[in-house]
């Protein structure tokens, strides 16, 4: 895999395939070249390329499912990461500080229910 643009799923074989770095670079690179800023670039690219890594292996399988309404609630593909993205942020920044359940996926699929494309769009 040479390429990733956020508007079309790699193909999952491909995308598994390379390692966690190779995958944060490649949308880092993506962003690059799209010019979309972010606070962290770095940061930004990691928390988008494990979404995308979620989304290909299937689990937890809330966040594909989720991916799918957003993008039928009118999100196109790259927002859909984003919004998704934010949540798993908020979920690691739990598990950080410690306020975080035992096991944090509960809360992250339940977060991930809650999201709406109106709820990422007021957010933003």
């Amino acid at each position: 895999m040479r390429d990733y643009d956020a508007e079309r799923p790699p193909e999952p074989w491909q995308w598994l395939a390379l390692d966690e770095v190779e995958r944060v670079r490649l949308v880092r690179e993506y962003h690059k070249r799209k010019r979309i800023d972010a606070i962290s670039l770095q940061g930004h690219a990691a928390f988008h390329a494990i979404v995308e890594t979620q989304v290909a292996m299937g689990e937890p399988s809330a966040v594909a499912a989720t991916l799918r309404r957003l993008q039928s609630e009118g999100l196109d593909r790259h927002d859909a990461i984003h919004a998704i993205g934010s949540v798993l942020a908020e979920q690691f920044h739990a598990v950080a500080s410690g306020s975080a359940q035992t096991d944090p996926n509960p809360a992250y699929a339940a977060a991930l229910e809650r999201l709406s494309a109106e709820s990422w769009r007021h957010a933003r």
